[in-house]
């Protein structure tokens, strides 16, 4: 059952964590400011709508 948590955990980006924005900023190759911003945009939590909404902004 513990297992489960991580799974979901893995799969969103925590605004108040900044290792997690400044992790899909480097992995996509752009600022943080970029992250937060495609976060905001999406209006989700989850890596591949922030990922996806982030490469279009680019």
């Amino acid at each position: 059952m513990a297992t489960r948590g991580t799974k979901v955990e893995r799969r969103s980006v925590n605004s108040n964590q900044d290792y997690e924005i400044e992790y899909e900023a480097q992995k996509l190759n752009t600022s943080p400011e970029k992250i937060r911003e495609a976060k905001k945009a999406t209006g989700s939590n989850q890596r591949k709508d922030i990922e996806k909404a982030a490469r279009h902004k680019h």
